[in-house]
């Protein structure tokens, strides 16, 4: 495990990958994007024609692929079998399948040792997701969870998308409800704070004033360690 370890969970569009970046560029540390992890495994599950709905298929891709995780001036890369797939990732049919891998807890087990793993390669660490701090890593130094109002969110996720009708902004607020139940919900990593973690509404502060809040909160515990 790193000698400081960070974790920022949430839920969708309360700013935590953002802000985790950031943080993470301000106290030169690595930084830990639990969704490009995930986001890898469902795209390489998809090429190889897995059934996302079958656990067992699902493990299999995951066993026989190479995955490969990096640190890159505030970006994680990953690599599928040699290839660099990180703009690939993000492909919204991709981000819209990776709730099979997140729900299956034999996958969801295999992914948190991932984590891990690329943890121990960083002497300091920004990790963010929805369970860091309760599974991944229940020990960490100081941990955070960010949220925000609903349609706070749903206009985030909609500027990120370049939309700006009221439909859409409705649609967009569906979404995420749906996906903050399922979150919540699901049997293995349950979307919520750990107890310890020093929660932060970001519903009314720029993302300046959210990492400006963090870092102080680091500074205040672990001064020593940045």
């Amino acid at each position: 495990m790193a000698r400081l370890t960070i974790t920022i969970d949430g839920p969708a569009a309360s700013g935590k990958s953002t802000a985790a970046r950031l943080l993470a560029e301000k106290i030169g540390a690595g930084f830990l994007d639990t969704g490009a992890i995930y986001r890898a495994v469902t795209l390489a599950a998809r090429n190889a024609g897995a059934d996302m709905t079958n656990p067992t298929e699902l493990l299999g891709v995951l066993r026989k692929t190479k995955f490969e995780f990096t640190a890159n001036k505030g970006e994680m890369t990953a690599h599928i079998d040699g290839e660099d797939v990180t703009r690939q990732i993000r492909h919204p049919d991709v981000t819209e399948n990776a709730r099979y891998i997140a729900s299956a807890p034999e996958l969801r087990q295999q992914l948190v040792r991932m984590q891990r793993e690329f943890a121990a390669r960083c002497e300091t660490l920004v990790t963010e997701g929805r369970d860091q701090g309760t599974v991944a890593f229940p020990d960490a130094d100081v941990k955070f969870y960010l949220t925000a109002e609903l349609t706070a969110r749903a206009r985030r996720r909609q500027a990120e998308l370049g939309a700006n009708d009221e439909q859409n902004l409705e649609q967009l607020r569906d979404a995420i409800e749906q996906r903050d139940k399922s979150d919540r919900t699901r049997g293995v990593g349950p979307l919520r704070p750990a107890p310890d973690a020093v929660v932060i509404d970001t519903t009314n502060l720029s993302i300046d004033q959210v990492v400006q809040r963090l870092l102080d909160s680091v500074k205040e515990r672990c001064g020593g360690k940045i």
